[in-house]
């Protein structure tokens, strides 16, 4: 899995500098930036927040106080121009406190620590965004990403990405364990698709790259669920 996280500061080009430093890690994944902890709120009600960064002065609530009302907070690295506020700030818990301005460096040794805290409570993180397959003779790259849906066929599973077609001999049980556990559900004994490549829902079936796909009469509770959060439907009156 990767690291949910969210960018909380007042200043554009700190919300900036903090993103680029983001986009280098691949075991990051930036869920969304926020101008003050109120929007912060509103964002953490509906989206998974691994790790907040969290700056603390800021409009209406500081990012202490923000910390103080919440009863089980995310993981956080304050990020804060004011070194007076360190002390302070480990009576939250913080994971770590960067002083601005900060360097890439700085930043990545805050990141293995929070990568430290995370595996020694059990929680895998897999930096991999890519693995290479024997297929037609070679190992052919097959970056997660690109996958619409994985199909079993017998000893075989084919592998149905945005450009290609592969086929190679891993069981899909096999495969289906080192794939994203966040972007990727298998919907039938003979499939697994890319949650973020499903083009629509129709009765037990979902459509993938222009293909219908069956869903399992066990795994139908699962991906609804799963999909719940991204639908968008009319509040009744």
């Amino acid at each position: 899995m990767k690291i949910k996280c969210v960018i909380t500061d007042d200043e554009p080009l700190a919300r900036k500098g903090l993103r680029e430093y983001i986009e280098k890690i691949d075991i990051l994944e930036l869920q969304g930036e926020c101008k003050n902890v109120i929007e912060l709120n509103n964002l953490m009600q509906h989206t998974k927040v691994d790790l907040l960064f969290l700056d603390i002065e800021m409009p209406y609530l500081s990012g202490l106080d923000f910390l103080a009302n919440l009863e089980s907070p995310p993981l956080t690295i304050i990020t804060s121009a004011y070194e007076k506020y360190a002390l302070k700030s480990y009576e939250f818990h913080v994971s770590d406190y960067l002083l601005k301005p900060f360097s890439f460096a700085r930043f990545m040794k805050a990141i293995h620590n929070i990568q430290s805290i995370m595996e020694k409570a059990g929680m895998k993180i897999d930096s991999r965004s890519y693995v290479f397959v024997r297929s037609d003779k070679q190992f052919k790259k097959i970056v997660f990403d690109h996958i619409l849906f994985v199909e079993s066929l017998e000893n075989y599973i084919i592998i149905h990405t945005v450009s290609s077609r592969e086929i190679t001999g891993i069981p899909l049980r096999q495969f289906g364990e080192i794939l994203p556990q966040n972007s990727f559900i298998q919907v039938h004994r003979s499939y697994i698709v890319n949650i973020h490549k499903i083009e629509a829902v129709a009765g037990n079936q979902l459509k993938v790259g222009g293909k219908m796909i069956p869903i399992g009469r066990n795994q139908r509770e699962d991906i609804m669920n799963t999909l719940n959060e991204y639908i968008i439907s009319r509040k009744k009156e």
